[in-house]
């Protein structure tokens, strides 16, 4: 099945200009980026060649953290837990999340109550939902120790990540269901007629149809899902305290700079973090061919 459409040009406008506005609008969030994003961050690399324990004036010595991180065989683990956090948590919220949102978007009946209802873990703060899942599986007086089919979660390793996985999960499928909600709500439904007409299944219909229109739709809550899981701290801290092999990369810098007061040290690796994570969304941006989208309904 095909689709032609003509795009109309704006008088004095390019192609590849269709639909945006110009730079001036930039304006405002970039002095915003520039005060509270890229100043903290030039501070934060000047400290990472500095020894600081946080009082006095910080020791400029040169490149020597860089040197001890790039050996240290607890950063090593640390980014390889959370390599394997952000793969899982993607592999187990973006296809849920795709799947509900494109229900959600649909005629059904009641949709609009089970919607608000589900969307309830997403109105909660991160430290609450920690609280209350640490409360839950606690290996003692938790409601679920007492329950013989749930053994000690939080005291093994393989299933203390798990839990950092499936808490998160139960907090950020809401808010990445919204969008594909939305994405979903944009697509023609003239395409879904023409494939009733043609014969096609649902099932063709969503992977013919429903998959392509969203793919932008898919890069976005993909960047922000795996930014988000790289930076995220929170639910560490409070449901294992960084034990049994949880110490992720930002709960590493929690730890040399708030534990051991080695701000400086800890500067080194939220550099590393900041580096990776940018690292990964241009590529992920670059190689879906999210960056050459001319507007927002682009393929439509």
């Amino acid at each position: 099945m095909s689709l032609t459409t003509t795009r109309r040009r704006l008088p004095g406008s390019s192609g590849s200009r269709v639909g945006r506005p110009g730079a001036v609008w930039a304006l405002p969030a970039l002095l915003f980026f520039g005060a509270f994003a890229l100043l903290p961050l030039v501070l934060v690399a000047y400290l990472s060649l500095t020894a600081w324990n946080g009082l006095g004036t910080p020791d400029f010595i040169g490149t020597q953290n860089w040197e001890e991180l790039a050996g240290d065989p607890a950063m090593r683990e640390a980014v390889g837990l959370s390599t394997a956090l952000t793969t899982l948590s993607w592999l187990v919220q973006t296809p849920i999340s795709l799947l509900l949102g494109v229900w959600a978007a649909g005629p059904q009946r009641n949709r609009a109550i089970l919607s608000a209802i589900f969307f309830v873990p997403l109105l909660l703060s991160t430290a609450a939902i920690a609280i209350l899942w640490r409360a839950l599986l606690e290996p003692n007086f938790g409601p679920m120790s007492n329950v013989g089919w749930f053994p000690n979660l939080l005291g093994d390793s393989p299933s203390a990540l798990l839990v950092i996985v499936f808490v998160t999960a139960w907090q950020f499928i809401p808010l990445h269901t919204l969008l594909y909600q939305g994405g979903a709500r944009q697509i023609p439904v003239s395409l879904y007629q023409a494939a009733e007409i043609d014969g096609a299944s649902r099932a063709r219909a969503f992977w013919h149809i429903t998959l392509p229109q969203l793919r932008n739709t898919i890069t976005t809550s993909s960047v922000l899902m795996v930014v988000g899981t790289l930076t995220y701290f929170e639910t560490v801290l409070v449901i294992t305290g960084g034990k049994h092999h949880t110490t992720i990369v930002p709960y590493l810098m929690y730890e040399s700079g708030f534990v051991a007061t080695r701000l400086g040290y800890a500067s080194a690796v939220a550099c590393t973090l900041v580096v990776v994570a940018t690292a990964v969304s241009l590529a992920m941006v670059r190689f879906t061919g999210f960056g050459s989208m001319r507007s927002t309904r682009e393929g439509m």
